[in-house]
């Protein structure tokens, strides 16, 4: 949800700058997961100031052009080339120094040089309204009054202010806060202060020539429908201050009309529809469920069956609105609309919700109708919009507000107990700070006494019905951050199956964390075209989004959007790591499996004054991956090449037909889908079987030999598809007691070698832990395993 500082400022005084702001929102509940600055026009008219003409004369070498002296305030007069046919000496002016960079409405944004202009020196621009932005015109320089103050920045000028934008991850259950006067609200109970609410006084019927009938026959749907008629509208363009609080929080003005109702909308989280009056036949507005499979055709031109359980909005003939969702093609505000129909009902959240899930339909309006609306505050809403659309379209409120509203919904009584409010908090709170802020909220105490109070918690708090709810926000305006941690804390104990899953991951996540590992949790919603088997995918029937309507098949691609994410904001070094479920529909029954996820990217060691940038490299990856099956105690498995399109090459650890890991290269294809330009590399541990074998595997501690182990070196000539492991493999076959470790330093692929061929290095270590091993037994197993590397690989011994 996005609320501007300047508006919600119309609500509220505060002297707090925006960053204050946003830690006190977040601190209350409402966390500000993004504050960006919005300049009122491109640029912000920084470097722009008022000039006055001294001179102007003609170019000598151009007919079109004039050549201008300037004062702009500063210590010396700017001579400046200048095209447009109006000016003239004598004018103030708006003049765009050098080293400003201007942002005009159309192409891109150019700076300001000191240049010749056909011989003549130029050292700044004289600016027509398109060229920074300010309007359309293009027929000449700006000219403005003759008092303007030379030297005055055009920013102060104009009057141009900066807004500053919170995107507020809005919670389900804080309906109340879903527009700028519900988050003023909660600010004005943490600041102990007032609202100032907007002005409807003026609101009166200027004629009554326009009357619409209103009949409401399901009550329950919508429990209150008020209304109101206004004549004679010109639909127009809305006022640039209309269309300014509109754009920054990211809604395209339209007209004035349905403007207006997009503003009340995220103003006082009312949702209205605005009607073409001369459209509703019969002049009548019936508030009704349709038969079943009756066809409609909504705003987007698309033509939907309707539900026996939709509530519609329906004149004499034929419905017009889906209520509280969607409009009607055939009975919205044109451009030749004259008479309006304004609605503001207060709608069933259940009702609201089902219609908005079964079309598919997500709307500002459904979004709140289905979270559960202020129905105290319908009238209130209509003349607010009914006053606006009457001065911004020059038309005449033509009927009273009708409110049809036979049974008022009531404010939700709770019993609060001081004791239980505390010891739910963990904190001893006054008796007077609890009930000071309950008043703040706009809760009513009906009576008190010294164990707690009784109150009346208005309608528009849906989510507030309890003692543990009134506690909660309490809890709230009192501060999260205000309950200190206990020092101590009682538990019981209880028993787990072993290895105990929590544990195990935690001894993991450990690991991970000491080695430079950052743990992630990614969204299990995600695209459809990222599923590798569509056929596999678990589909979401109504999803938030075309970016996340399926769940994930794998932890990669999530986990690749918050490495795009990391690097496009120069955290170009990521080492990720994450324990979750892939999802997954196989022979018509859905599976969840728990994975891990390891993912590298960027450099492993940063560029310093004494060492140059370490890439990280598939070795870096299988470092880690084998401290993760080390740390789990599994030793005994098998590995080889890895087949599998997820990866562009790796490898992978198994035991039968079980794959306990794969780890390698991300694909390019992968690694564009979500715009990662740098190579990945990533494992992906089967931790549903990880936890299994660590079930089965005992730990056996062991005391360290008295005895001395042994190295032997050996170089061989092998077949370029013999691999280590496979050597490995043999070396240990060949002697089981005496062998400990077996590894590879060095290996050579050349022409000096013959053809197919390539040479290993590699060292064994040998020990025998109940007595020092002699040379002749030494040789002994060394023999033994040159012996059985010849006849199974036909490996040449190298000298």
């Amino acid at each position: 949800m996005k609320i501007s500082y300047n508006w919600l400022k119309q609500f509220i005084q505060t002297d707090k700058t925006p960053q204050e702001l946003s830690l006190i929102l977040t601190n209350i509940g409402l966390e500000v997961e993004s504050l960006e600055t919005v300049q009122a026009v491109a640029g912000g008219l920084e470097g722009l100031v008022v000039g006055h003409v001294l001179s102007c004369v003609q170019h000598p070498n151009a007919d079109r052009l004039r050549v201008t002296t300037v004062d702009v305030g500063g210590p010396e007069v700017l001579q400046v080339v200048c095209g447009a046919p109006n000016v003239a000496q004598g004018q103030k002016v708006v003049v765009a120094t050098v080293g400003t960079t201007v942002y005009p409405n159309e192409g891109e944004p150019f700076k300001i040089n000191k240049s010749k202009i056909r011989g003549e020196v130029s050292e700044g621009m004289i600016c027509a309204e398109d060229e920074i932005g300010l309007g359309v015109s293009h027929d000449g320089i700006m000219v403005l009054p003759e008092d303007v103050k030379v030297g005055t920045a055009a920013k102060a000028y104009f009057k141009l202010e900066d807004d500053y934008l919170f995107e507020i991850g809005l919670t389900p259950n804080r309906a109340d806060a879903a527009s700028h006067l519900g988050v003023a609200r909660d600010l004005a109970a943490y600041f102990r202060t007032s609202i100032q609410m907007p002005d409807t006084s003026g609101f009166k019927v200027d004629n009554e020539g326009l009357r619409i009938d209103v009949k409401v026959e399901d009550t329950i749907a919508a429990p209150r429908y008020s209304s109101v008629t206004i004549s004679g509208v010109k639909v127009k363009p809305s006022p640039d201050w209309l269309q300014g609080k509109l754009k920054v929080i990211g809604i395209r003005p339209i007209n004035n009309v349905v403007d207006i109702t997009n503003y009340v909308l995220h103003d006082l989280g009312v949702p209205l529809h605005a009607f073409d009056a001369d459209q509703i036949k019969g002049a009548k507005v019936i508030i009704k469920k349709c038969a079943e499979g009756t066809p409609f055709v909504t705003l987007d031109g698309v033509e939907r069956k309707l539900s026996a359980d939709d509530l519609m909005i329906c004149n004499a003939e034929e419905p017009m609105c889906i209520a509280g969702v969607f409009g009607g093609k055939s009975s919205g505000v044109t451009e030749s609309t004259t008479n309006i129909f304004l609605e503001s009902a207060y709608f069933n959240a259940v009702s609201v919700r089902k219609t908005s899930k079964r079309h598919g339909l997500k709307t500002d309006a459904s979004f709140r109708f289905e979270r559960g609306t202020d129905p105290d505050m319908t009238v209130f809403a209509l003349k607010r919009a009914a006053l606006l659309i009457a001065e911004l379209g020059a038309g005449k409120i033509a009927s009273p507000v009708f409110d049809i509203y036979p049974e008022p919904v009531q404010p939700f009584d709770v019993e609060v107990n001081y004791g239980n409010v505390n010891r739910l908090i963990g904190v001893e709170i006054p008796a007077a700070e609890i009930k000071a802020i309950i008043v703040a909220l706009g809760i009513s105490v009906k009576q008190e006494n010294a164990e707690g109070l009784s109150l009346k918690v208005p309608a528009f708090k849906v989510d507030v019905t309890r003692e543990c709810d009134i506690t909660e926000e309490v809890l709230r305006i009192y501060g999260y951050n205000n309950i200190e941690i206990p020092s101590k804390i009682n538990a019981s104990l209880s028993y787990t199956a072993k290895p105990d899953k929590e544990q195990t991951q935690h001894v993991i996540a450990d690991l991970l964390t000491a080695n430079g590992f950052l743990e992630i949790w990614c969204n299990s919603l995600t695209k459809g075209s990222y599923s590798k088997k569509p056929e596999e995918a678990v589909q979401i029937l109504n999803p938030l989004s075309s970016d996340l309507n399926v769940m994930r098949q794998e932890l990669l691609m999530p986990a690749l959007e918050s490495v795009a994410y990391n690097q496009n904001r120069k955290t170009a070094d990521i080492k990720f790591y994450e324990f979750g479920k892939t999802y997954h529909l196989i022979d018509g029954k859905y599976m969840e499996r728990p994975r891990l996820l390891l993912l590298l990217s960027g450099n492993s060691q940063s560029e310093q004054w004494n060492q140059k940038p370490v890439p990280v490299s598939f070795y870096h990856l299988k470092a880690a991956v084998d401290a993760v099956i080390g740390r789990l105690g599994i030793h005994t498995f098998q590995s080889e090449e890895v087949n599998d399109a997820r990866f562009a090459f790796g490898f992978k650890y198994f035991r039968g037909d079980k794959t306990l890991v794969s780890f390698g290269a991300a694909t390019m294809a992968d690694r564009k889908k979500a715009d990662v330009d740098k190579e990945v590399y990533y494992a992906d541990f089967d931790w549903a079987l990880l936890l299994e074998l660590v079930r089965k595997n005992k730990i056996v501690n062991k005391e360290v030999s008295k005895y001395p182990a042994v190295r032997r070196d050996l170089s061989m000539l092998v077949d370029t598809a013999v691999t280590f492991d496979t050597l490995k493999s043999i070396a240990f076959k060949a002697e089981k007691k005496l062998i400990k470790n077996v590894q590879v330093f060095d290996v050579y692929v050349g022409d000096k070698l013959p053809e197919g061929k390539k040479s290993y290095a590699l060292n064994f270590t040998i020990q025998d832990e109940e007595q020092t091993l002699t040379d002749k037994q030494i040789d002994a197993v060394m023999q033994k395993i040159i012996h059985n590397l010849a006849q199974t690989v036909h490996a040449e011994i190298r000298k």
